[in-house]
Order: C-alpha cells, then structure tokens, then sequence
C-alpha cells in the first residue's frame, strides 16, 4: 500500500485495550519508546492485528500546536 506520510516506524504489538466500540493498540517502537493508535473494532479486527504482531506506524501530524505555560 502507498501512502503519503514520511515518518514510519516499525514496532511490536504490546497491549490492546477494547473498549465498545474504539481500541487502543500500543506498540512498543524500536529504540524501546511506546505510541499508541486509536482505531474502531471493526478496523483492527479487519486488520487483524493481534499482542506481539509486528507493525508499521505511520505518521501524519496535521497539526502542530505550540503551548506555554
């Protein structure tokens, strides 16, 4: 599959939280740091992803929002 976001990391499926409708999937990225993805149930289950999968993250920040406090 193509797509246009540059910034892509691979990492190691480590934990999936399933709530009734939405999931958060964590990965554990190379270099030891951990993201999470939000995604639907029916997005993961047709992705199949699964604990201790190996997956590509890919990132596309529409935004970038500057704060101080």
């Amino acid at each position: 599959m193509k797509i246009g976001a540059r910034n892509r990391l691979d990492g190691k499926v480590i934990e999936i939280k399933r709530g009734t409708v939405m999931c958060q999937v964590k990965v554990r990225i190379t270099g030891g740091a951990t993201m999470e993805s939000v995604m639907t149930l029916d997005s993961l289950d047709e992705l199949g992803i699964k604990k201790g999968d190996k997956v590509r993250l890919a990132v596309k920040a529409v935004n970038v929002i500057g704060i101080k406090d």
